[in-house]
């Protein structure tokens, strides 16, 4: 297993600790322990795919399991927002739902032989959904923190729904043709 893949494999491991800290009331610091697990998690991200990228060490297991961990970290915390009534659930739903059906969308195009890369609708998206979760995760006092929290939920809901627009519009012969 490469380097790349054993940080995703450590991503992985993180979510039941961060969840940890999230969700057992009265640990000493939980939610910014959480936080930190949290951050870390979502930088690995970016230095798996960095180090995959550079060093030509792309696999069909990092293939499957990058996007995989990304989700299982992301829908953790947004679950655990639910649950501590921060977030409504129908903006939870919109973004569990955009991440089912693009990766059904992702299993339709290999097994056409059609790589999709993501796109910027969806790499923005993933970025302010990062930032989301570390606010709510937090959940600092204020008027102020109130509001940023309140931005970055709504635009990253618009942004869900923008990016699985794009991504159907930009790839909808995957489905109708079998190609790209």
């Amino acid at each position: 297993m490469n380097l790349p893949n054993k940080i995703t494999v450590f991503r992985v491991c993180m979510i039941p600790f961060f969840l940890i800290f999230m969700l057992v009331p009265g640990i000493p610091a939980g939610k910014y322990i959480a936080c930190a697990l949290f951050a870390i998690a979502a930088a690995s991200d970016f230095l798996d795919g960095y180090l995959a990228r550079k060093n030509n060490l792309v696999t069909d297991f990092g293939k499957f399991m990058d996007p995989l961990a990304d989700k299982l970290l992301v829908c953790s915390a947004l679950i655990c927002f639910v649950a501590a009534d921060q977030v409504p659930a129908w903006i939870v739903i919109v973004i569990i739902a955009r991440e089912f059906i693009i990766s059904g969308f992702r299993t339709i195009a290999v097994e056409n032989q059609v790589v999709i890369a993501a796109s910027y609708w969806g790499k923005t998206k993933t970025v302010v959904q990062l930032f989301m979760c570390i606010f709510f995760i937090v959940d600092l006092n204020g008027a102020f923190f109130d509001t940023v929290e309140q931005v970055l939920m709504y635009v990253a809901a618009a942004l869900t729904v923008i990016s699985l627009v794009d991504y159907l519009v930009k790839n909808k012969k995957v489905l109708t043709e079998g190609t790209k």
